[in-house]
């Protein structure tokens, strides 16, 4: 086995670049994982442009799908060579936010205060997925296997872009016969309209300005579709809702503008669902806030991880309740990373999701 691997590295605000890096050593509790296919997230593009810090030098990337290259000592019931995904976030499965059921939120308290997100390694805390192997921690937490005769696309969105679009319509507790408007139809946007369906809404609202994603979202369950460059949103959705607004609004991409959309066409009592990563600070409107006295909530979401996460979404995908392989528009080698880069942050030639293969 070679000792370096190509891996792309965040080298500064504005710049990443694929380098040579050392194979990582496998303590006793991880599995190092030979990546077969990953992709790029609306996060790495937020790390990229520095919106969001990590260390220089990091490999970035976080959703793996792959095989099995080499176990620890300690990681039992698993065979090197079969095929695995992991989730964006890793729990330990012992921290204490682990142990209260919120295991995005693993990890500990700093001297500075808590940690939020302490879950998620993969290309925040430790190197992650863009890259030949990707090392594993708590293995035995975090391994799930991907079931005979589906292929890595298919399970590509599992490890962060479905969970995360799911858990924006179960936190937000929709109900058979709700009324849902997803606002932004990017991948995370498309799951979670595909989560507002299977948890039984029975009007979905989908709001973008790219035609193909309001196909896709038709696809994915959207009864209406709105081009916010041709209407208001907000008045079209009081006006399919004949004026009630929605039990719940989801938020997919984390703009001022979209964030107060969200408050406008709520119902009193509805629930806001945010998903959007924000790189500023956001302000809640008098009016449509309520002055505070509407009842509502709003709740956010981090994408939940762990094996057994990850094995009840690919019981999504392989039931056929939801394919998402539409969502895969491109494909680049690990070679041509930085023109992926490229291609994703402008979102230029109708990118959704692109699969980088090592």
């Amino acid at each position: 086995m070679a000792e370096t691997m190509k891996a792309t590295l965040f080298i500064e605000p504005g710049r990443i670049a694929l380098d040579d890096k050392p194979i990582p050593d496998v303590g006793a509790n991880d599995a190092l994982v030979r990546i077969t296919t990953t992709t790029i997230c609306g996060t790495d593009v937020h790390i990229l442009k520095g919106e969001y810090p990590v260390e220089k030098g990091l490999t970035i990337g976080h959703e793996p799908v792959g095989v099995i290259e080499k176990l620890g000592a300690n990681v039992h019931g698993y065979e090197e060579g079969e095929r695995m995904i992991a989730g964006a976030i890793c729990p330990s499965g012992h921290s204490f936010a682990c142990l209260d059921g919120l295991h995005a939120q693993d990890g500990q308290s700093s001297p500075h205060g808590l940690k939020p997100m302490g879950g998620w390694r993969f290309g925040n805390t430790i190197d992650g997925t863009q890259a030949e192997y990707v090392l594993v921690p708590d293995a035995m937490a975090n391994l799930a296997r991907v079931p005979d005769g589906l292929t890595d696309e298919q399970v590509l969105m599992c490890p962060d872009i479905m969970s995360t679009g799911f858990a924006g319509a179960e936190n937000a507790g929709i109900k058979i016969g709700d009324t849902v408007a997803v606002f932004a139809e990017g991948p995370i946007g498309l799951c979670a309209t595909a989560g507002a369906k299977l948890k039984g809404a029975t009007t979905i609202i989908g709001v973008d300005t790219v035609a193909e994603r309001l196909d896709i979202a038709k696809r994915m369950g959207a009864d209406h579709v709105i081009d916010f460059n041709k209407v208001d949103p907000v008045d079209e959705i009081l006006r399919i809702t004949d004026g009630r607004g929605v039990d719940v609004a989801i938020e997919a991409l984390g703009l001022q503008q979209t964030f107060e959309s969200c408050l406008r066409v709520l119902k009193p009592g509805g629930t806001l669902s945010s998903l959007g990563v924000y790189s500023g600070d956001l302000t809640l409107p008098l009016g449509a806030f309520n002055a505070g006295l509407g009842d509502n909530k709003i709740i956010t979401s981090l994408c939940p991880g762990g094996k057994e996460r990850m094995r009840r979404l690919m019981n999504v995908i392989e039931s056929g309740r939801v394919d998402l392989e539409p969502l895969v528009t491109h494909r680049f080698k690990l070679d041509d990373i930085v023109e992926a880069y490229d291609l994703f942050s402008h979102q230029s030639d109708g990118v959704l999701k692109v699969a980088i293969t090592p």
